[in-house]
């Protein structure tokens, strides 16, 4: 699962075939997108009354200016392209809209609404697993979604630690692999073994608790009016799913984070940072007076130690604290791997 855009389906066929059982895979997204997590009871406190400017037209202009034309519409079939071919006076009222959510901390359901296309990845077409669901949102509602986001940015950047480089600006997988490399080159050159287990998390996205979210953010910084807009998108979340003609009833997503919500990258480093530091301890590998413990990128996580010994330590303390927060370790989909 990953927080980008909505997939382009013009060139994607929609209509499955005739061999999958509609009311099946109904059920079976319905079970897929509310799983069952260990309850928390980090709320964020009510009643934060730190200041927020109210949304600006200089805001919502930005972010419409760069939408991507082709992109499949949600629930209220309003597509990209119109919004880009609004005028001064249309984007004024659509930034009344934002305003609107802002000041009341509400939003329009249509904006909570996810609709929810199968699409078939391999092997049997009759089993629901075998399909992958893309949700698409409401775009006015994505566009409010990223004017939250370049809100929330600046304000957890600072406080999220140098290892992760997923959904960062100027960041990406080479920046680990060069890291690793070096690791590895040290390695060779101190005659030092380096242990590392590569940690696969459980459906990362889709597990994450949002009472225990919303207390990371406030202590991340998110308070007041801005986190208040964010749990507003999550107030009645729900989805809907689509094959060809067919909809099914709407049901409510109670867990996890909104896939292709533009928010969703950031809130999830966000999150997974608050359990990298918990699970800190004085493992890691140490080349002069360099440490290196652990590195991330999103929900793909690397832990480092210099024996087996450590490297155990450290992965019972991030289980442990996975676990706490609401987060699996697939136990059959982790490995470890010893640099002599």
């Amino acid at each position: 699962t990953d927080g980008s855009e909505a997939t382009s389906l013009r060139h994607r066929p929609l209509r499955p075939p005739p061999t999958i059982h509609s009311l099946t895979t109904f059920e079976y997204f319905e079970d897929l997108l509310n799983p069952t997590v260990t309850s928390s009871d980090e709320e964020a406190e009510a009643g934060d009354s730190e200041g927020g400017s109210s949304i600006t037209q200089a805001e919502v202009t930005g972010v419409v200016r760069k939408l991507l034309g082709g992109k499949a519409p949600g629930v209220d079939e309003i597509r990209p392209e119109y919004l880009k071919s609004l005028d001064v006076v249309g984007l004024s009222w659509l930034t009344r809209l934002c305003s609107i959510a802002w000041q009341s901390g509400t939003v329009p359901l249509d904006w909570q609404t996810g609709v929810v296309v199968p699409l078939f990845k391999k092997g049997d077409r009759r089993v629901c697993s075998n399909y992958r669901g893309i949700t698409l949102l409401s775009l006015p509602g994505k566009v409010y979604s990223r004017v939250l986001e370049r809100r929330i940015r600046p304000i957890v950047e600072p406080r999220i630690q140098e290892e992760q480089c997923g959904f960062r600006p100027g960041r990406g997988t080479l920046d680990q692999l060069y890291t690793l490399h070096r690791v590895f080159e040290g390695s060779w050159e101190f005659a030092q073994p380096v242990h590392m287990c590569f940690v696969d998390l459980e459906k990362a996205f889709d597990r994450v608790p949002r009472g225990a979210l919303w207390g990371v953010l406030r202590e991340y910084g998110v308070r007041g009016p801005l986190l208040r807009a964010v749990r507003s998108l999550y107030d009645h979340s729900r989805s809907l799913v689509r094959i060809a003609g067919s909809k099914s009833d709407l049901f409510p997503v109670r867990v996890g984070l909104r896939q292709g919500c533009p928010m969703s990258p950031v809130l999830f480093i966000t999150f997974m940072d608050r359990i990298s530091r918990r699970s800190q301890g004085p493992e890691g590998v140490r080349f002069g007076n360099l440490r290196i413990s652990s590195l991330l990128f999103a929900d793909d996580v690397v832990l480092l130690a210099s024996s087996n010994q450590d490297l155990q330590r450290a992965l019972g303390r991030f289980a442990a604290e996975c676990e706490a927060a609401g987060m699996r370790i697939s136990t059959s989909k982790s490995e470890a791997m010893v640099l002599h």
